[in-house]
């Protein structure tokens, strides 16, 4: 394993590291309320970040949506890249790649997924009846096992795909993250089939309050029509490539949580001491460092298997199990550390024990994810 960023990997970082704080302070951020930053999300597309993700891999954008994390942008970068660049270029067709990937590169088209709990929807409908758990037999279908497409290459536009590719789903999605900004959900259904749906075609959509001010909904599904993406297995990969990605954006939010502590802790006196001086406050801070630090580790090894094409179901389990389990510690501790100043909602650290503690819901908890990472063990599928 070498987790060395490469040039491009870390050019990637550095310059998103650089755009995302120039747009995130905190008047800008309480002022989005629970709002995306539309000039910043133009901005990140504009230089191309999320394009780069075709050269940089999973790794690039664990990189990248850390820097994210740190100052906790209001923007859909992981979701769209995630659900719609990295499924669409893995798992796409052809015809897919070349109709859908440019508006997601300069972000006229924004993706969402509502991947995490499949029995919410019922199988889909097709022309054939319900939905088969090998997929629409037919050749474009065939084709998203392929491996993903070159996206800076030129596209020209292509002819709708064939009506054999496309159902309609029926069910309710109570919480989808950053629906008010997409233009496309991926959804999965009952049998853990993905399928791409319009927002616009949706039968409903009414905003949701999370934890975190991410621009969530609740979307409702009737005889919507939805656009199959990928075969059978498709599900399995793109579940551990979210798990992955939403960890390292975790473990940004980790380490900007835990800068702000380190720096009040540093600056704020107490008998004549800074509070940092204390035995206690530096134990507390050296545990969530360790925290973030395994967050960190275990997103990059399970990233840099997937760039590879290493199995990596059971590192993106614990990556996902880290995130969770001690992003919820590290968050609470940067908030403690600021002592009654961590109780304000106004202080920009509360923004990080807020996002921190959503993807810790977003991710699963952590005993869920430890059965079903015991379960993939006592069936001999770890990977090595």
């Amino acid at each position: 394993m070498d987790f060395t960023p490469t040039e491009e990997q870390a050019a990637a970082a550095d310059l998103a590291a650089r755009i995302l704080a120039d747009h995130s302070t905190p008047e800008r951020l309480t002022a989005a309320g629970t709002g995306s930053d539309a000039g910043l999300w133009k901005e990140l597309c504009a230089a191309g970040l999320v394009g780069a993700v075709a050269d940089t891999g999973l790794l690039g954008l664990v990189l990248m949506l850390e820097e994210q994390g740190r100052v906790t942008a209001q923007v859909p970068f992981a979701a769209s890249c995630v659900y719609g660049l990295l499924a669409v270029a893995a798992h796409g067709s052809s015809e897919q790649r070349e109709r859908l990937l440019p508006g997601i590169i300069d972000g006229t088209v924004v993706v969402t997924g509502a991947i995490s709990r499949p029995e919410a929807l019922p199988p889909a409908e097709t022309a054939s009846g319900p939905e088969t758990a090998s997929g629409p037999e037919t050749a474009s279908a065939s084709e998203t096992a392929s491996a993903p497409a070159n996206l800076s290459a030129p596209v020209s536009p292509s002819p709708s795909p064939s009506p054999s590719l496309f159902g309609t789903l029926t069910g309710v999605l109570p919480v989808v993250p950053w629906l008010r900004d997409a233009t496309h959900v991926l959804v999965a259904d009952g049998r853990r089939r993905l399928w791409l749906v319009r927002t616009a075609e949706a039968a409903a959509s009414e905003p949701v309050e999370l934890t975190a001010p991410w621009s969530a909904g609740r979307l409702t599904l009737d005889g919507t029509p939805a656009e199959a993406l990928g075969a059978a297995g498709a599900y399995d990969d793109l579940l551990a490539t979210a798990r992955t990605a939403f960890a390292g954006l975790q473990a940004g939010v980790c380490a900007g949580s835990l800068a702000r502590a380190v720096e009040h802790t540093n600056t704020r006196e107490q008998f004549g001491q800074p509070l940092a001086a204390r035995q206690g406050v530096q134990l507390r801070a050296a545990d969530a460092y360790m925290d973030t630090e395994a967050i960190r580790v275990t997103a990059y090894e399970a990233a840099w298997r997937r760039d590879e094409g290493l199995p990596y179901a059971t590192h993106a389990l614990t990556a996902a199990w880290w995130a969770s389990e001690a992003g919820r510690r590290v968050v609470h501790t940067g908030q403690h550390l600021h002592g009654g100043a961590g109780a304000d909602l106004g202080h920009p650290v509360h923004r990080h024990f807020l996002w921190g503690r959503q993807l810790d819901a977003y991710l699963g908890c952590g005993g869920e994810l430890l059965q079903e990472l015991g379960e993939l063990i006592a069936n001999g599928k770890v990977e090595t």
